[in-house]
């Protein structure tokens, strides 16, 4: 049975964030299309402040500053 190939858009890094504050958020999903792994992590850490930026909006509870950004496993 053939495997299913990637389409070039299905390609998400999950990272695991730890905030200022010591709060945690985990497995935040981020788009890695067409990027090289040492970039990855610089537009994640971006992404990720985009969507809580958004989040933020919507809730009225800013998140704080990104202390810590790995890789999910």
């Amino acid at each position: 049975m053939a495997k299913k190939e990637k389409k070039q858009e299905d390609v998400f890094v999950m990272f695991d964030v730890v905030y200022e504050d010591g709060t945690k958020s985990s497995r935040r999903k981020i788009n890695a299309v067409g990027l090289s792994k040492d970039e990855i992590e610089d537009h994640a850490r971006t992404e990720i402040m985009n969507q809580d930026r958004k989040i933020a909006e919507m809730s009225g509870k800013p998140r704080g500053n990104i202390k810590e950004l790995a890789r999910s496993e």
